[in-house]
């Protein structure tokens, strides 16, 4: 586990945890959005000074990129565990599944920092936005290659559109996280898993 040290207001430095300090502000980003997230609030979550979160991960926007990889870690695994399942609907099940237990988890706040942060405004976050894009492109591009295999070994059918097929998944994902975001039940977000899994294509 990595430590760095900061100076306390009096007597000499003392360590911090890292990895403790990026998982506070993770939390805070993910509560408040990058906006939203003061300076204090991430430094006062984090249990550092000012001048330690420059020295350590450098400045507010640097820590949120930092934030958003321990993010796609932890919390989006299921989508990487998606991609070796041997089926196109074993796919899309374990990115619903995945998504419904990751946004109703008790280990963090509801609904997802991505799509919060996909919408954000200002342009203060514009750099922000661009990169949580850029990443979901990316992923966006990997699970259209895996519909594309499963249509070339017969596993989804000839005439299925599947970029309009990532579409539709990811448009579920994004809804899921909205509805999770504003207090939607688990059970309500089932409801909407299972009649997304009864529309998916099969053979």
């Amino acid at each position: 586990m990595e430590t760095a040290t900061h100076t306390a207001t009096k007597g000499r430095p003392r360590e911090f945890c890292v990895d403790r300090a990026l998982a506070a502000a993770l939390r805070v980003f993910w509560t408040k959005g990058y906006e939203g997230a003061s300076l204090t609030d991430l430094t006062e979550a984090m249990g550092i000074t000012k001048p330690s979160l420059y020295a350590a991960f450098g400045n507010k926007e640097a820590l949120f990129h930092k934030a958003l990889d321990l993010y796609e870690a932890e919390k989006l695994q299921y989508m990487r565990a998606a991609l070796d399942q041997p089926t196109a609907r074993g796919v899309a099940e374990c990115l619903l599944h995945g998504a419904l237990e990751a946004q109703t988890s008790n280990s963090g706040p509801r609904g997802c920092l991505g799509v919060i942060h996909s919408v954000a405004c200002g342009e203060e976050a514009e750099s922000i936005k661009a990169d949580v894009v850029a990443r979901r492109a990316s992923s966006q591009a990997a699970l259209i290659a895996r519909f594309e295999r499963a249509k070339t070994e017969g596993d989804l059918p000839a005439h299925v559109d599947v970029h309009g097929l990532h579409s539709y998944l990811f448009a579920l994902l994004q809804g899921m996280a909205i509805q999770a975001g504003s207090g939607a039940s688990r059970a309500e977000l089932e409801r909407l898993v299972d009649t997304g899994l009864a529309m998916f294509p099969s053979t």
